[in-house]
């Protein structure tokens, strides 16, 4: 059994980490909040861009934008843009959402598709680095307030690429925040632009361009998907926080019945000596 000393020194390093993860769990549940706002604030946004868009998808039959159109049958390239974390101590929230990845990865490799990757967030980087796949772009550090402009410069390597036939299919994958205690994994297609199931557009109908169609459309569309992976980068950010609190609340709760477990420990080595004190001073005494 170990002496009094080094549990007792156990116990004020447990009560330490205690104190870290508490401090960690109360930060987080207050930044909340404040994610829950910015990715509200865009949703509304982005719903409104995405009819528009399936108003696009069967309007003006004349002119096909490119992200519209699908390559063919047989797709050669696949992309994925990966928005992840740039910390750590926050659950499975990273590997997860790294397994739905690696899951799509494998069937596409498995058709003979070459595969490339965009990472947003240091701890995709970081892993997929050690996988066997081109890692086209990268951005990290976009803190508490992500800026879109900080996204533009690697999202444009994908449209560039489509628009050039390099690439077939492109997908974003982050974790959506479904409510505080669940965080799901969500792997949704950007490129080619999907159909919509609207029962409101399936009538054809079309927009009147000011000051033409390919020029409003490049810009509408391009300005979509940028909005898209914006409004994705929100929701992982509110996932983050929501999965770093219940992690730590989680820590805390841990470190606590740790400490019970080693003040019993301490209690009973503590007993233990005062019986075998008092049982060499009465040995003693029957001795003389």
């Amino acid at each position: 059994m170990a002496s009094g000393k080094e549990i007792t020194t156990k116990i004020k390093s447990v009560e330490n980490t205690k104190k870290v993860t508490s401090a960690l769990e109360m930060v987080s549940a207050s930044k909340i909040r404040k994610s829950q706002d910015l990715m509200n604030a865009t949703r509304p946004y982005a719903r409104m861009m995405r009819r528009i868009i399936s108003h696009l998808g069967r309007a003006n039959p004349e002119y096909r934008h490119p992200f519209t159109v699908s390559h063919g049958e047989k797709i050669k390239k696949v992309a994925y843009i990966v928005v992840s974390t740039d910390r750590g101590l926050c659950g499975g929230l990273n590997t997860n959402l790294f397994k739905v990845v690696l899951g799509s990865i494998q069937e596409w490799q498995a058709k003979e598709a070459e595969v490339s990757l965009v990472t947003l967030g240091k701890k995709a980087s970081a892993f997929f680095k050690n996988v066997n796949v081109e890692i086209a772009a990268h951005a990290s550090d976009l803190g508490e307030k992500p800026q879109i402009e900080d996204l533009i410069g690697s999202i444009k390597v994908m449209l560039d690429a489509y628009r050039e036939e390099k690439i077939d299919l492109v997908y974003i994958v982050y974790n959506n925040f479904a409510n505080t205690m669940s965080q799901i994994p969500v792997l949704e297609q950007l490129l080619p632009l999907p159909e919509t199931d609207d029962e409101e557009v399936r009538d054809i109908w079309d927009y009147i361009y000011e000051p033409d169609a390919v020029s409003l459309l490049d810009t509408v569309l391009t300005r979509y998907i940028e909005a898209d992976v914006y409004h994705a980068v929100l929701e992982n950010l509110a996932s983050e926080h929501a999965a770093r609190m219940i992690a730590m609340k989680n820590a805390t709760d841990n470190a606590g019945d740790l400490i019970d477990e080693l003040t019993l420990v301490f209690n009973k080595a503590r007993q233990a000596a005062i019986t075998q004190e008092i049982s060499e001073i009465v040995g003693g005494a029957a001795a003389v």
